[in-house]
């Protein structure tokens, strides 16, 4: 099992990308969604646990959806896996701040395949030690949202570049060379990943090889959720659950339409061959 520690600020305080967060995670599956492939929505409720988090009772929002990604996996991966490989599982339990995913592929790999992601939005740039009590040693990665060559060209250009974005709604930006050490407000979300992948021969490449794609993925997806803040800030918490029971919907009839929407993972390798 490899496991590695992201950490994303962003120029937000911790109640505003409660929303920000929820409106993004609808807004993204909507462009994602098409052509057969994208997020269907099974299951999506009200929770209260004691287990979740130790020694605390939580409660939150917790969601069931498939993801079909054959065509955003990366290159290698669609070459040695089968279809079935990249119909992935998503149970997720939201008790903002702390939020904890599970991924699993129950078609294909079965026990053999498991990525677990908790993540805990805390009031600073990236500075605590070890937010998410990790036991076991772990990479740390630091990711940018203003870092468009980390992101990729492909999914950065003008349009997107958080050092000249300007919000009307929330005056924020645009954000300096060093805004994680100036800005005010700032948040960081810290993911804790663990990829458990059981295949002899390609356990140690595939674990790598996804870890390698979740600087890019985690970025765009923090990055857009603070370019769209014009659009969420300011929405009510009944507003955001509204446009989420319209996305599922909405999602139901997309998936079936003709033709596949937003980026892969090689897009910019692709540009690179």
């Amino acid at each position: 099992m490899l496991i590695k520690e992201y950490r994303i600020p962003l120029p937000l305080s911790v109640d505003e990308f409660h929303r920000g967060q929820l409106y993004a995670i609808s807004a993204c599956s909507r462009n994602e969604t098409g052509g057969g492939e994208g997020v269907e929505f099974l299951k999506q409720e009200e929770f209260t646990s004691d287990e979740l988090l130790k020694g605390k009772t939580v409660s939150g929002i917790y969601t069931y959806k498939i993801y079909r990604l054959r065509s955003k996996a990366p290159w290698i991966l669609q070459k040695i896996l089968p279809p079935a490989a990249f119909e992935i599982h998503e149970e997720s339990w939201n008790a903002y701040p702390y939020c904890k995913t599970i991924l699993t592929n129950p078609g294909y790999m079965k026990e053999n395949f498991k990525q677990i992601i908790e993540t805990i939005h805390l009031p600073d740039n990236g500075s605590t030690e070890n937010p998410l009590n990790a036991s076991k040693k772990r990479e740390i990665i630091n990711v940018d949202i203003c870092d468009s060559e980390a992101l990729g060209k492909s999914a950065s250009d003008e349009s997107n570049d958080p050092l000249t974005f300007e919000s009307e709604k929330a005056s924020r930006g645009p954000l300096e060379e060093n805004w994680t050490e100036e800005t005010e407000p700032i948040m960081c979300a810290y993911k804790l990943v663990s990829i458990h992948f059981k295949w002899t021969g390609f356990q140690t490449l595939v674990e790598k090889t996804v870890h390698k794609q979740y600087p890019r993925v985690f970025g765009i997806f923090h990055r857009d959720a603070y370019l769209l803040i014009d659009e969420w800030f300011e929405m009510t918490m009944e507003e955001i659950r509204e446009y989420e029971e319209e996305t599922a919907e909405i999602l139901k009839k997309q998936i079936n339409e003709p033709g596949k929407r937003g980026n892969t993972c090689n897009d910019d390798d692709n540009n690179n061959k």
